[in-house]
């Protein structure tokens, strides 16, 4: 590209954005008066660890065994293997984006711009919803690991404890969320690596009475189990274990520098997938029975079912079992800390569009959204309905609202970069425009959007039909599929009460320059490819 060509691209989009770096989109990132700014804080190892600390979890550690029990070891490869791809190309999609609008509410204000102002907002509360409600699930969850080893202390004092432990965590604003993801995801990171080793040592029989295994296991008792039922039971837990990724380009706004930490997260995304997830779920499916009546009980924060924590068990290998509940406890307060993170980010925008409360768009002088922090904490306190009698049915209810939250999300954004693209050229831009392009373009959203349109419909067809031989119940079908008819109520609410029955934003009409963000060469800061810095780069590719 041309001097000239780079000078035309950049004086074509670059009004609309100020020389500070910061969104001027509505006020998205902006108090009320102007006064406060949210704080760009994240560094790049910050943004990395935030994708893996999104997708490494309870949803890795005991979802998995509930899912090797229902669809069999190969169903679980291919199953994660497929939403895994998925999220490869909806993280791709979103970081095109979120590097050329490094805007505050990401996916939502993308959504909301270049699909349907209607849709946007059915997408942002759905999400917000999401993570307000998964905290208090998350606060039980982690004073029920902790059960592994004395159940004599009530649970109210466990979620009092990381209630406040959250507390802390918020005093210190973003970068003390960025922190202790990174902290906490370093951990997890050695965690599966561990396992890894530890089961190859099990698999050979140098560890355990059960001597060389090989692949044993997926012949006896199979490579799947409960047919088509089986497999499409596999997508509802892989989309829990990868929910919160996304995180990545909700962070952007906050990022020092996001055209070089955003691409660099998402682009390991791939390699994470494939190591941390297939290589350690292959693994596990080797050395422990997809018929084991154990894994029955693998689901939500039952660590002492945890498919790991069974395997290792088994191996007779003592204190390394506690030592895993204990990589299974900093996994849920992860999760607990992207919950703050997620949904007050996403409120916070959605008033700054006037598409929620307006004091929720205060900012204080931190850096912090202060009253939807607030909102959130409230949120929290559900918590406590771990005491009633009944209390755990109504939390399990209100979790079914977000069930199919990540789904629309990821579908949302594939769709959102599809519309984007077709803008982009209708109105006269070039991809040479395009600070960081998703290396499979347009088409790879196309196919990250069927992709979430085929889960959608195995998740809906898992919740009539869980087993060959079961029989649709209303009850568990709402209780996987009870998003649904709230996006719609959402979305068809918008609609009637702005009185705007359009059903898109027109290509012609998207509004393609406010808040773009334009780099200068320096800023962009990429190492040419050598073959000396070939380590350094595949290094980089999984931390």
């Amino acid at each position: 590209m041309s001097d000239s060509e780079k000078y035309e691209a950049k004086v074509a989009v670059e009004p609309a954005y100020n020389q500070q770096g910061q969104d001027e989109e509505l006020g998205a990132v902006t108090q009320s008066n102007g006064d406060n700014k949210l704080h760009t804080d994240l560094k790049s190892r910050h943004m990395q660890m935030i994708a893996i600390g999104g997708a490494i979890g309870a949803g890795l550690f005991i979802g998995s065994g509930g899912a090797l029990y229902k669809g069999g070891p190969a169903a679980l490869i291919i199953g994660y293997s497929i939403v895994g791809c998925m999220l490869l190309l909806t993280m791709q999609a979103l970081a095109e984006l979120a590097v050329l609008y490094p805007v505050n509410g990401a996916f939502f204000s993308y959504v909301t711009r270049f699909v349907d102002p209607a849709w946007g907002f059915a997408m942002g509360w759905d999400y917000a919803l999401a993570w307000l409600i998964v905290l208090p699930f998350e606060l039980i969850a982690a004073g029920l690991t902790i059960h592994f080893w004395n159940d004599s202390i009530p649970m109210a004092a466990w979620v009092t404890l990381f209630l406040g432990l959250l507390c802390l965590i918020q005093i210190f604003g973003v970068r003390g969320y960025g922190e202790v993801e990174f902290v906490l995801s370093m951990i997890k990171i050695a965690a599966c690596v561990g396992f890894i080793i530890f089961g190859i040592i099990v698999n050979v029989g140098a560890v355990g009475n059960k001597g060389y295994m090989g692949v044993s296991t997926w012949h006896d008792p199979g490579a799947f189990r409960n047919g088509f039922n089986g497999f499409c039971s596999v997508f509802v837990v892989a989309a829990f274990a990868f929910g919160g990724t996304e995180l990545v380009g909700l962070a952007a706004a906050e990022s020092a520098n996001p055209r070089k930490a955003v691409p660099l997260a998402a682009k390991q995304v791939f390699f994470r997938v494939a190591f941390f997830y297939i290589v350690n779920l292959f693994i596990l499916g080797l050395i422990i029975r997809s018929d084991d009546p154990r894994l029955k009980n693998s689901s939500g924060a039952n660590s002492a079912a945890s498919p790991f924590v069974l395997a290792i068990q088994d191996a007779g290998v003592q204190v390394l079992p506690s030592i895993f509940n204990a990589v299974i406890t900093i996994s849920v307060i992860s999760v607990a800390n992207s919950c703050t993170f997620g949904s007050t980010r996403t409120m916070q925008a959605m008033a700054a569009r006037g598409m929620a409360p307006k004091f929720m768009s205060y900012v204080d002088k931190a850096g912090r959204p202060l009253w939807c922090v607030l909102i959130q904490l409230v949120f929290g306190l559900l918590g406590y309905l771990t005491l009633a009698a009944n209390g755990m049915t109504v939390l399990y209810w209100l979790l079914a609202l977000s069930g199919l939250s990540y789904f629309f999300v990821w579908g949302s954004c594939c769709l959102a970069h599809i519309r984007f693209r077709l803008a982009w050229a209708q109105q006269g831009y070039t991809l040479n425009q395009i600070p960081y392009q998703a290396p499979f373009g347009i088409w790879g959203s196309a196919v990250g959007l069927a992709l979430n349109v085929i889960c959608l419909i195995a998740t809906a067809y898992n919740a009539l039909y869980p087993s060959p031989s079961a029989v649709p119940n209303a009850e568990d079908f709402f209780m996987s599929f009870l998003a649904a008819p709230i996006v719609l109520a959402l979305y068809l609410g918008y609609k009637i009460v702005m009185r705007d029955w359009s059903l898109w934003v027109k290509l012609a009409e998207m509004d393609l320059k406010t808040g773009i963000r334009i780099y200068d060469e320096e800023e962009v800061g990429e190492a040419p490819k050598t073959w000396a810095n070939l380590p350094l780069r595949i290094l980089r590719a999984f931390f």
